[in-house]
């Protein structure tokens, strides 16, 4: 089955990607299913349900109970904001696959980029649009294509009813970097990592790619590629991990950006469990 596919500023068809249609119910129900899942396994969202049965048992007259919920409650939310422990969390994750090195690129005939969020609006650029994942992913894009000089571009990244794809938020800003539209292949039509598999196999097929994607994201994404019978190079970017020098106390104080490291680690570790068990599919 053919994969739809339009040159940038071309409106496109919702439509079939791989057997799969975006405005089918059960695709909706597996996406919202996987957001559900997503947003449950947050720390502050686990720490607000301990804190819930941490006061139903006060109320319950459970005092003990109570107390030691919050204080679990209490160190799941410092722990989370340590910069320690999102590297941790994170590091083998983003080590699994090396950066792509400039001086021995692949000649491949695609340079694949995943998608991520897009929010455009009349008053902001599509810089401002792309959330930063999203933004370090086409940058590193457009810059492999133009090191290799004759490979495509395919963006990836579809969206519910009423939202913008990300796919099209890439393409506005891979023309505004300079590369011809001609060379820019559009695939908006998948909600999740493992449809824009599906799909990209369907446009390829079994030659080697380069996939760029951010590197935490990246272990997720190319067993997902395998699984379908792609054979991606990987090509990860947006990496977060901070290798600094001992911070001292500095270190124990909590952040917004560890917090934020922390969530995307268990996000995909998640995501790997889910594919190991076989739920992913």
């Amino acid at each position: 089955m053919g994969v739809p596919v339009a040159a940038a500023g071309v409106p496109l068809a919702r439509g079939l990607i791989a057997g799969v249609s975006i405005d089918d119910p059960r695709s909706h129900m597996m996406h919202f299913i996987k957001q559900l899942g997503g947003a449950l396994a947050k720390p502050l969202v686990i720490a607000a349900f301990i804190g819930l049965l941490a006061g139903v048992c006060r109320l319950r007259g459970r005092r003990s109970v109570a107390v030691w919920l919050l204080v679990s409650a209490t160190a799941i939310i410092y722990l989370s904001a340590l910069g320690r422990v999102g590297d941790l969390l994170l590091g083998p994750l983003e080590h699994e696959y090396p950066p792509l090195r400039d001086d021995s690129l692949p000649r491949v005939g695609y340079v694949v980029v995943l998608g991520s969020r897009y929010a455009p609006r009349d008053d902001i650029p599509v810089t401002a649009a792309l959330d930063e994942d999203g933004l370090a992913r086409i940058v590193e894009g457009v810059r492999l294509v133009r090191r290799l000089g004759t490979a495509r571009l395919v963006v990836s990244g579809g969206s519910l009813r009423g939202e913008s794809p990300p796919a099209l938020g890439y393409a506005k800003l891979a023309r505004g970097l300079g590369v011809d539209e001609a060379s820019i292949v559009i695939l908006s039509a998948s909600l999740d990592t493992r449809a824009e598999a599906h799909s990209i196999v369907a446009l390829i097929g079994a030659a080697p790619f380069i996939l760029v994607t951010s590197a935490y994201h990246m272990p997720r994404a190319m067993r997902l590629m395998q699984r379908v019978g792609a054979h991606p190079i990987p090509a990860p970017t947006g990496q977060r991990v901070e290798l600094a020098a001992d911070e001292g106390w500095g270190g124990m104080l909590p952040t917004s950006g560890a917090m934020s490291r922390t969530e995307h680690a268990l996000h995909e570790y998640l995501g790997l469990a889910a594919i190991a068990a076989g739920v992913d599919r």
